[in-house]
């Protein structure tokens, strides 16, 4: 069960995340597994999964657990990052979300960071036009990557606390950029080249073509993210934690809001 941070899954909430993200891996890693000779329609993982997110988020903010000044918080953050995205305007790598996803789940939690990635990207496709198949893939990637922020060790603090995230914000560009090649990888080449997806073929070529295939091609994308979000986490990270945590020690979302009879 996820329990730290903001907000708090229960064990039926984890459930719900727990089904949606193995659904959603199928649909990442399907072309290596699959028998078939045609491509499938594989979307369904993925609206299944949406689907499943979406009660998840839904049930916590109906629930005592995700409060008014969470939710405020929530849609606060979410609507920087969707406003945050498009400023990259198509440039290669220039994509300044990133940061304020790794450092609000820093301070917020695991779960907070699972509901801040899926929401803003939802968020932002709308905003931008950019609905399509591709979707998904990117809501769980950042809802993965907020996740992973929040389970950062907590104790660590100072110049250390940079450096970690700092290594994070690599990874995390590094990782989303291979996700988003790997929806993209079964369609992109056709089936006569030699980084084509094989359809049925064995796992180990299909592995070393897709390899072959994203260094090949992401690399122009995944060192500039990185480049880019390890920049603005070293020049701001201090002063957006400390501006975090002064919200998250203000709000007291550890205390419950209770409402007194008015005296005459």
């Amino acid at each position: 069960m996820l329990t730290n941070g903001v907000i708090k899954f229960t064990v039926k909430n984890s459930l719900v995340l727990s089904i949606a993200s193995l659904f959603s891996i199928a649909g990442f890693v399907w072309p290596f597994f699959y028998a078939g000779k045609d491509l499938p329609r594989t979307q369904m993982f993925f609206w299944i999964a949406i689907v499943a997110a979406f009660f998840l988020v839904i049930i916590e903010i109906s629930s005592v657990r995700l409060d008014a000044k969470s939710v405020a918080l929530l849609g606060v953050l979410a609507a920087l990052i969707s406003a945050l995205r498009p400023l990259g305007a198509g440039a290669v790598g220039i994509e300044p979300m990133w940061f304020v996803l790794i450092l609000s789940a820093r301070v917020f939690g695991a779960s907070f960071g699972f509901l801040l990635g899926i929401i803003s990207m939802f968020t932002s496709a709308l905003l931008t036009g950019g609905v399509g198949p591709w979707l998904g893939y990117q809501m769980f990637a950042a809802a993965w990557i907020g996740m992973a922020a929040g389970l950062l060790p907590k104790k660590v603090s100072g110049k250390s606390e940079i450096a970690m995230l700092l290594s994070f914000g690599v990874l995390a560009a590094a990782t989303f950029g291979a996700l988003m090649d790997l929806q993209f990888w079964p369609w992109a080449l056709g089936s006569n080249t030699q980084l084509s997806f094989i359809a049925g073929g064995p796992l180990s070529e299909n592995v070393s073509r897709f390899i072959t295939f994203h260094f090949a091609s992401a690399m122009a994308w995944d060192i500039p993210r990185a480049i880019f979000t390890c920049v603005l986490i070293a020049f701001t990270g201090p002063s957006v934690l400390s501006a975090l945590r002064r919200t998250h020690t203000r709000a007291a979302f550890s205390t419950p809001v209770v409402f007194s009879e008015r005296v005459k």
